[in-house]
């Protein structure tokens, strides 16, 4: 039996050094008797370090952490191609969710390297999400609330919301998370619209979805969702010219990738009231700086890039990553490899045999 070296990044550490997230599925990769792992502590915040929490969305795998590992699973870190070029042993990287937008995807495939994601741990909670984010913009919820904590009851009949049935969702990428949205509106008989340029037009008529372009998604939508991957040409996809075409009494909702959107316009239209409201879990820059007019505006709902992580969340991804490690450490491809063309290259196949020798050991 040959054992597999498994790294996970320091930023699923707390201060304390333990995970702060429950459970990682480690115990999966210990009970298989395969697997022996450690975290990059180097990573990972030190007691009353302030300063790590406004910097640990730009944290970096070097190439020194990749010493002597076969696999490696991330939670935030980058990793770029001068990472993995001393990574001889490394086999597997193992994402933890469904965003790999900061991992260099051909980089991986030059060194052989697979990269696996777990896009169906986060479908429905990123779905949920933009329904929660939709009913507490339609209702009004956050002006709700500041009337019933300033007393001022007076205020009632100035804020009465809306309803989402019958109007319009425009859904902007209709990938799992997308389509997940879709049923979970349902009850509320909404007519959904959307933009994906890749979507299949019959499977999308059978969901009751109409596939449109951009442009006329933005001027017919009440509601706008974003739930598009994050790529070099999706960048600031939705920008001046989009938001203008929205209506003014319409809302506009992220939880995929702030860097999809231009940030400045969306304040712009916010400021001037040209669109309803914003509810927004995602940022050009994250964390979200103090002085961000984001923070000023009283039509906007912010949450930090954390709503759809729950507890069963990080137990699902924790799961399916720690069942794509147990794959590859028994010799055998993972599920949901993003580069797959790695699976015919003969270094990555080489790597895999390294640990055939493992197949014959229990699940």
């Amino acid at each position: 039996m040959r054992t597999f070296r498994v790294a996970f990044t320091g930023d699923y550490l707390n201060e304390q050094g333990q995970s702060a997230y429950g459970d990682l599925g480690i115990p999966l990769l210990e009970r298989s008797g395969l697997v022996r792992h450690h975290f990059l502590r180097d990573q990972g915040p030190q007691p009353g370090d302030r300063d790590y929490w406004n910097s640990f969305y730009k944290l970096e795998v070097r190439p020194e952490h990749l010493t002597g590992v076969d696999g490696l699973v991330v939670l935030r870190p980058w990793i770029k191609r001068s990472a993995l070029e001393a990574a001889e042993e490394l086999a597997v990287i193992g994402r933890s969710g469904a965003g790999y937008d900061k991992i260099d995807v051909a980089a991986c495939t030059d060194h052989d390297v697979a990269l696996f994601n777990a896009p169906l741990g986060l479908h429905h909670s990123t779905a949920s999400s933009a329904l929660l984010f939709m009913l507490a913009l339609a209702k009004r919820l956050p002006e709700q609330e500041r009337v019933a904590r300033s007393g001022d009851w007076s205020s009632q009949a100035k804020i009465m919301g809306g309803e989402l049935e019958g109007r319009t969702l425009g859904i902007v990428g209709l990938g799992h998370s997308g389509r997940e949205l879709v049923r979970l509106v349902a009850p509320f008989q909404m007519r959904v619209v959307a933009y994906s340029p890749h979507a299949d037009r019959q499977q999308a008529a059978a969901l009751g979805i109409t596939l449109v372009p951009l442009d006329e998604l933005m001027r017919e939508a009440d509601f706008v969702s974003l739930h598009s991957r994050l790529t070099p040409e999706r960048r600031g996809m939705i920008g001046a010219a989009q938001i203008a075409l929205m209506k003014p009494t319409a809302y506009f909702v992220n939880i995929a990738r702030g860097e999809l959107v231009d940030q400045a316009a969306l304040v712009e239209a916010l400021r001037a009231r040209r669109i309803a409201g914003a509810a927004l879990d995602v940022f050009e820059v994250e964390p979200l700086p103090a002085d961000d007019p984001l923070i000023g505006l009283d039509n906007v709902i912010l949450t930090p890039h954390w709503n759809a992580s729950t507890i069963d969340v990080w137990r699902a991804t924790g799961q399916a990553t720690a069942a794509g490690i147990l794959r590859v450490a028994r010799g055998e491809a993972p599920d949901n490899i993003i580069n797959r063309e790695v699976l015919e290259r003969p270094g990555f196949q080489a790597k895999l045999a390294r640990f055939a020798e493992n197949r014959s050991a229990g699940s």
